[in-house]
């Protein structure tokens, strides 16, 4: 996909209105979640958890059923970094951005690979969604949800479905 930047103007793709040109929020949405993808492909959990509301509430893959909580999340974070063999691919696709004044919230397609410490290779995608809100003209995250679909006949997880 070719990338269009006016002069002074915003990056856009060719054939993209006006009206789609992300706001200041959205922008600023964007690079929080670019600045929190950077920080789990460092496996720096004092980075990632630097963007989290004190209060952030996650639903995550794994048990248990949430965790609430800055200082729970960076936990889970060290956790998950641990468990990963050297360096890993992390990336977001397809993210879509809403905001308006402080409140602003994303979804997208997440992906993984890598070998983890016992030697299991992952290559696995999810679903997410992020919850954003703005205080003193700082953008923080507040709520996380991640899933995978399952099948409804096995109950089993569908973790090879792939974009």
């Amino acid at each position: 996909m070719r990338l269009i930047r006016p002069k002074g103007g915003e990056i856009r793709t060719p054939g993209m209105k006006s009206q789609d040109i992300p706001t200041t929020e959205e922008r600023e949405i964007r690079a929080l979640i670019e600045g929190t993808v950077i920080a789990c492909q460092n496996k720096d959990a004092a980075a990632l958890t630097a963007q989290y509301a004190e209060d952030v509430v996650a639903f995550d893959l794994i048990n248990p059923m949430q965790y609430a909580g800055a200082d729970a999340v960076a936990q889970r974070a060290t956790q998950w970094f641990s468990s990963w063999e050297g360096a890993f691919t992390y990336e977001i696709h397809d993210l879509s951005v809403t905001a308006s004044g402080d409140t602003g919230f994303c979804h997208s397609l997440n992906h993984v690979k890598g070998t983890q410490t016992g030697g299991q290779a992952i290559d696995m995608w999810w679903r997410a969604t992020v919850c954003c809100r703005k205080t003193d003209g700082k953008w923080w995250v507040t709520h996380l949800h991640s899933s995978v679909p399952f099948d409804m006949e096995t109950g089993k997880a569908s973790l090879d479905l792939k974009p």
